[in-house]
C-alpha cells in the first residue's frame, strides 16, 4: 500500500502526463509544475490522456519509487475536471479507490477534516 498515513500527500496532476517519463521527468513537473520537494514523502500522480494509465511518484526515505498502473477494462476517474490546472489534492484512502478505477475521485470530498489532538 502506498503510504497509509494521513500525513502522506498526495497531488495529482490535472493535466494529462506522457507517462514515457520516468524518474528524471516526473521528478521535474513536480519541481516546476507542482513547486513542491519531490523527496518530501508526499506522493504525486500522473495520468496519461487516455487515462487508461497512471503513475505514482513516491520517494520512500532512501529512493524515488514510481508505482504504475494501466487498467485492463473501463478508464480512470477524470482528475482534470473542468478547470484541468494546477494540481488536485487527495488523500491516499482517495488514491487508493482512484486507482481501483472508482470513478468519485476528485468529483466531492470523501475524507473527513483532519482532527487536531489539542482541540
Amino acid at each position: 500500500m502506498i503510504g497509509s498515513t494521513r500525513s502522506v500527500q498526495v497531488w495529482a496532476r490535472r493535466v494529462p502526463t506522457d507517462l514515457r517519463n520516468g524518474y528524471n521527468g516526473l521528478y521535474g513537473i513536480v519541481k516546476r509544475e507542482f513547486d513542491r520537494d519531490p523527496l518530501s514523502g508526499d506522493a504525486f500522480l500522473f495520468v496519461n490522456k487516455r487515462r487508461r494509465s497512471a503513475k505514482v511518484l513516491l520517494w520512500d526515505g532512501t529512493g524515488l519509487c514510481i508505482y504504475s498502473k494501466r487498467l485492463s477494462k473501463g478508464v480512470f476517474s477524470d482528475v482534470c475536471g473542468a478547470h484541468g490546472q494546477g494540481q488536485l489534492k487527495m488523500t491516499t484512502a482517495e488514491l487508493s479507490l482512484f486507482l481501483e478505477g472508482a470513478d468519485m475521485v476528485g468529483k466531492l470530498p470523501i475524507s473527513p477534516k483532519k482532527v487536531g489532538l489539542g482541540a
